[in-house]
């Protein structure tokens, strides 16, 4: 019996090792890397590299779907119209590919919000899932100096948006940090949504990898300074 019960944790052992192995070894995605150089290029405006990049993101399996609402969730961190160019571009692209004969994936639409809670608990309430903080804890900051810009983004973007199912928390923090590092001065928000990115499931070695698609997408400075803010998540002051 002790002989089983040792072989048993033996096995279990090797399977945490085997877990720990794949986490620590794991890489994004082509169509993750596809999402961060959309989302990147959109909010530089760069819209000649932004064709390249949504090609590249619909050869990689990307569905109209997901790329459509990667753009639209960047309008929260650029604004309207370098979102709106984004989507614009896309529409170029897309015909383009049709009258080419390529059919690409559209993908399943936003699913109806049933939920019966005001806008404002239901982006609390996300934003407390996203970030770990109580939804009832004082407000201080921009929260005080301006209340209506809190509930606006309690109301807009932590509702509206991160309660569309089309992407996950995840992918939406993916196209977050991506736009907020091309933007760049931004390094408290950065900072913000790097954690949250990790609490979302996001690995140290994926957001490592992330870096390097910033600085093959948009440039060496961008990268070097979404690559300190990280280090500072990773390895904070004790």
């Amino acid at each position: 019996m002790q002989i089983k019960i040792l072989i048993i944790g033996l096995l279990f052992n090797i399977n945490l090792l085997d877990v720990n192995a794949q986490d620590s070894q794991s890489t994004l995605s082509a169509s993750q890397k596809s999402m961060i150089s959309i989302s990147a290029l959109t909010a530089k405006g760069d819209l000649a590299q932004l064709k390249k990049a949504l090609a590249a993101g619909l050869d990689s399996g990307l569905s109209i779907s997901k790329i459509k609402e990667s753009i639209v969730h960047t309008y929260a961190y650029c604004g309207f119209p370098r979102s709106i160019r984004g989507l614009q571009t896309f529409m170029e692209v897309l015909d383009e590919r049709k009258s080419k004969g390529i059919d690409d994936i559209e993908g399943d639409p936003a699913s109806p919000i049933s939920e019966t809670k005001s806008k404002y608990e239901r982006g609390r309430d996300n934003l407390e899932k996203l970030s770990g903080a109580p939804k009832d804890a004082p407000k201080s900051g921009y929260s005080v100096f301006s209340p209506e810009i809190e509930v606006m983004l309690k109301e807009h973007l932590f509702a509206d948006l991160f309660d569309r199912d089309v992407l996950t928390y995840a992918e939406r923090e993916l196209v977050t940090i991506s736009v907020i590092s091309a933007l760049g001065k931004a390094e408290p928000m950065l900072k913000s949504h790097l954690n949250i990115s990790l609490k979302t499931g996001w690995t140290p070695e994926q957001l490592k990898e992330f870096v390097q698609v910033i600085q093959k997408t948009i440039g060496k400075k961008e990268a070097k300074a979404a690559n300190v803010v990280l280090q500072e998540v990773l390895n904070p002051k004790k």
